[in-house]
């Protein structure tokens, strides 16, 4: 025959049947719930049904704490915002204002008010005073509505024109020593029509280079295209830099300077374009 179980019935009984009894079980100290031998011996029940509803139990009560926790936090918030509203009631009304604030007053306001903390409203400590204006020890104020003068960036680009001339007139002259002369692009339509190739050599290294730096300075392109105008434009501005000093070091007289001032002369131009077409950018920025 077999042996009733907990109910007086001889079937066993649903876990939602049993989950009742299981949760008046003692509870040993230092545990969360009863144990698997506990469950069976009180609730004569097997191995596999007392695990099972040992998971119910610990799930149980950690949503338990967890809505505990919640409760307890609400409760503080409540009380925090009930501290505040005291303070913001006790506090004195120093000014008053004839005509209700507008809708931007209001929501600095409610921000104002948000961010105290209970530890500010409890604070008895009064908060220092400004020095008022006109004490030897206040700042001078700055004055109200007097816009900030940019800086102009044409005295920039005056003091590097002369050095764009420079270089120009450099890349032409090698350019004319290298192969590079006058060319009739259009021929049997344009006779006429005749173009210098050599310009093509200070377009496309220093003005190329004025252009990278200001990408690579501006800050508004993607990572990727302003690491590549980074380097493009250091190369730029060195390929220049060995262009001027090749032409100078070329058509400088035998018994001219030495090699190494020529060097440090013919850099000077490129140097003085790339700072100017720099600081002529960084000027314009407004931050």
């Amino acid at each position: 025959m077999t042996a009733p179980t907990i109910n007086g019935s001889a079937y066993p009984r649903p876990l939602d049947d049993l989950m009742p009894a299981a949760r008046q079980v003692p509870v040993r100290d230092g545990e969360l719930v009863p144990s698997r031998r506990r469950l069976m011996a009180d609730l004569k029940i097997g191995n596999d049904k007392a695990a099972a509803i040992r998971d119910r139990l610990i799930s149980e009560a950690e949503e338990n704490a967890k809505t505990q926790a919640y409760r307890d936090l609400s409760a503080k918030d409540a009380e925090a915002r009930a501290l505040r509203t005291v303070a913001d009631d006790t506090a004195p009304d120093s000014t008053v204002t004839p005509n209700p604030p507008d809708r931007g007053d209001r929501q600095t306001a409610e921000q104002s008010t948000q961010v105290r903390t209970v530890e500010e409203a409890d604070d008895t400590n009064p908060a220092p005073q400004p020095t008022p204006v006109g004490h030897p020890g206040a700042p001078t104020p700055p004055a109200a509505g007097k816009p900030v003068r940019p800086v102009a960036a044409w005295p920039v680009v005056l003091l590097a024109l002369p050095a764009f001339v420079a270089v120009w007139s450099g890349w032409v002259g090698l350019g004319g020593l290298t192969g590079f002369g006058v060319v009739h692009p259009l021929p049997g339509i344009w006779d006429s029509f005749q173009i210098n190739t050599a310009i093509t050599l200070p377009i496309g290294v220093e003005t190329y280079g004025a252009y990278a730096l200001y990408v690579w300075l501006s800050g508004r392109v993607p990572d990727r295209a302003r690491r590549f105008a980074k380097w493009s434009a250091i190369a730029s501005l060195l390929v220049g830099a060995a262009g001027q000093v090749a032409y100078h070091l070329l058509v400088a007289p035998p018994d001219g300077a030495p090699w190494w001032i020529t060097t440090a002369v013919s850099v000077l131009p490129v140097a003085v374009l790339g700072m100017g077409a720099a600081l002529a950018h960084l000027v314009r920025e407004d931050h």
